[in-house]
């Protein structure tokens, strides 16, 4: 089976879902790293209105605090990873190189209009991660 699961996660009801999923796919010995990307363009304003790095640590760890509990409730071993830069790329960068056996990802469920003028997070890990991906509506 999967041993190492890469989880993208962002503070969403999509990275619920997507937790839900990687907690079928995963079996005991599996290890499901979430990993959150703290994007360029709001981490500007995050920092701005952050008291200090401590704070705006925590306020990112908030943001995937339900996601973590789909997991402690499921038994899933775990572990949380902070990347910072543009969300597709960083996921794709450390997918490949810690050589995940899987990677699971929400997906907002744009409309092909949307994803083409929006473009989107998934579809862009889907297209150059070197292994399986899982994208979950």
């Amino acid at each position: 089976m999967y041993k190492h699961i890469l989880l993208a996660v962002d503070g969403s009801e999509n990275a619920v879902r997507a937790a839900k999923e990687a907690v079928k796919i995963a079996s005991e010995d599996s290890l499901i790293e979430m990993v959150f990307v703290a994007d360029f363009e709001k981490a500007k304003t995050d920092v701005l209105h952050a008291a200090s790095s401590e704070s705006l640590l925590l306020e990112r760890k908030r943001k995937v605090t339900r996601v973590e509990e789909v997991l402690r409730k499921a038994g899933k071993q775990f572990k949380l990873t902070i990347l910072h830069g543009t969300p597709g790329p960083e996921i794709v960068k450390y997918a490949n190189e810690k050589q995940v056996d899987l990677v699971v990802i929400g997906s907002r469920g744009l409309n092909g209009l949307q994803e083409m003028v929006l473009g989107s997070v998934s579809h862009k890990v889907m297209k150059r991660v070197h292994c399986p991906a899982l994208i979950v509506k």
